[in-house]
């Protein structure tokens, strides 16, 4: 790009505020007190984020008269859940061509219950009055690069072929080009039902309400530090009390699990995003998108993006960065040299928009595991439930694990517990420092194939073979 465009991109950032444009709003709720004396419960739920939110509501409509207390560390909804795209997958497999290689014997099967996930999300935000934007759109995977039509076309082939393709539209580059307008659009597979647009932090903060309508007792800013047995139930420790429950489920997801030996299996991989300020009529005429769906390119190094209800387009991906040693530090949260090469990336797909500058800057960290889905598992004799590793897709997936930990919990075999995907893990991965030299290699093959034709090298044909990879 020419030193003056460069200038030009640079210009369209420089009233971006730094953090999530979800969370910087009005309307926040007040955090609830924090715990400052001992607690019992039937069942305590750790971490206030989609996947805590989403068991201890689900619990309380199981069973109305369970006692259900929830902590978080800082206020629900603060961290991934309120820091993402907004995109609500029925996906449980984190796409279709992920669950093929890994699961291809229950492969149906997932794909009906995730799309049974969606509907009852969707429900939920109906009954409990969720005002949090919620538009079932879809989503249209986009090819920029003409051998990424051909593994869109094989994968729309290979989905015929399997039966599971009822809601997927091929598009050609007209076609695409006539529902959102870049000169970069070469081919499209649009998922019509299968996913869901919404404000992610009005969905935290609504079920965060439903939670305590429903009885559950909140405490916010209050970590949970350390996990022990107590007799038959367990215990965990708080800065200021204990909670002493008969059951627990951990939704901690990136953050580290209070049971060590899951630990290995994750890894923080930063994600960044950009939202521009309000598009006017004559921006909207030029790109289009008056269907409103999510948008994703096919590269290794993706972007999505999608138009917001106040039609602002929100940009993010491409850059993963996994700092060294998996190390969590609210530094990493913002990271200019990304934000830059974002809004390049940005005005090159929508070149109609010179001159649009971007209102919100962010990142934030997301747990990834090697087979790039959700795992789960008990531990402790069956009283210690969790779900972890959603790899970005766990705006939706997290409701389906909420399902999962309470089934293990209360001892029941399930649909869900019978699953292949839920009763088996995923490679951990290494220690240091072989973790931060195989991810990197990994993100520099990945990044090379981009830039050749999607050829694989040796080291990505190896982690092929073995079910391994590094996503966000």
């Amino acid at each position: 790009m020419a030193p003056v465009a460069m200038r030009s991109v640079a210009k369209s950032l420089s009233e971006a505020k730094p953090v999530s444009y979800w969370l910087d709003d009005p309307g926040k709720p007040a955090p609830e007190p924090a715990l400052t004396s001992d607690e019992r419960c039937d069942l305590l739920v750790v971490g206030g984020g989609y996947s805590g939110l989403w068991t201890a509501l689900i619990a309380k409509e199981r069973d109305p008269g369970r006692d259900v207390v929830l902590i978080e560390s800082k206020e629900a909804g603060w961290a991934a859940s309120g820091r993402n795209g907004g995109f609500c997958a029925a996906s449980l497999t984190h796409g279709l061509s992920n669950g093929m290689a890994r699961w291809p014997g229950e492969l149906a099967k997932l794909e009906e219950m995730g799309a049974r996930n969606l509907d009852a999300i969707e429900e939920a935000v109906a009954r409990y009055g969720i005002d949090c934007d919620f538009e079932r759109t879809g989503e249209i995977d986009v090819a920029t690069e003409p051998h990424q039509v051909e593994e869109l076309r094989e994968l729309h082939e290979e989905a015929l072929r399997l039966g599971l393709a009822d809601g997927s539209e091929w598009l050609d580059g007209e076609a695409v080009r006539a529902e959102v307008d870049s000169p970069t659009f070469l081919a499209g597979l649009w998922d019509r039902d299968g996913v869901a647009m919404l404000n992610p932090a009005k969905l935290a903060w609504g079920l965060k309400r439903a939670c305590l309508e429903l009885g559950v007792r909140i405490y916010e800013n209050t970590r949970g530090l350390k996990l022990a047995q107590a007799g038959s139930g367990m215990t965990v420790t708080t800065p200021y009390g204990t909670i002493l429950a008969r059951r627990v489920a951990l939704g901690t997801n990136i953050f580290p699990s209070l049971v060590r030996r899951v630990r290995p299996f994750t890894v923080p991989v930063y994600d960044y995003a950009l939202m521009s300020e309000p598009l006017d009529e004559a921006q909207l005429a030029a790109i289009g998108w008056k269907r409103r769906q999510g948008l994703g390119d096919s590269a290794n190094q993706f972007h999505y993006f999608r138009i917001t209800r106040d039609n602002r387009i929100l940009w993010g991906g491409y850059d993963a960065i996994y700092p060294y040693r998996g190390k969590l530090d609210s530094e990493y949260d913002h990271r200019p040299e990304t934000y830059l090469k974002l809004a390049e990336h940005f005005f090159t797909a929508f070149p109609q928009l010179e001159g649009l500058k971007f209102s919100h800057a962010w990142g934030g960290a997301i747990d990834t595991c090697s087979r790039f889905s959700a795992f789960f598992g008990t531990a402790h004799s069956g009283k210690v439930a969790y779900a972890a590793g959603y790899t970005g897709l766990g705006v939706g997936a997290t409701r389906f694990g909420a399902d999962v930990m309470l089934d293990l919990l209360d001892g029941l075999s399930t649909e869900r517990t019978q699953l292949e995907m839920v009763k088996s893990k995923p490679m951990p991965f290494p220690p240091e420092p072989f973790a931060w030299t195989g991810i990197a290699l990994t993100k520099w093959s990945l990044a090379r194939a981009d830039a050749r034709g999607g050829h694989r090298n040796l080291w990505l044909k190896t982690l092929d073979r073995f079910g391994l990879g590094f996503d966000s």
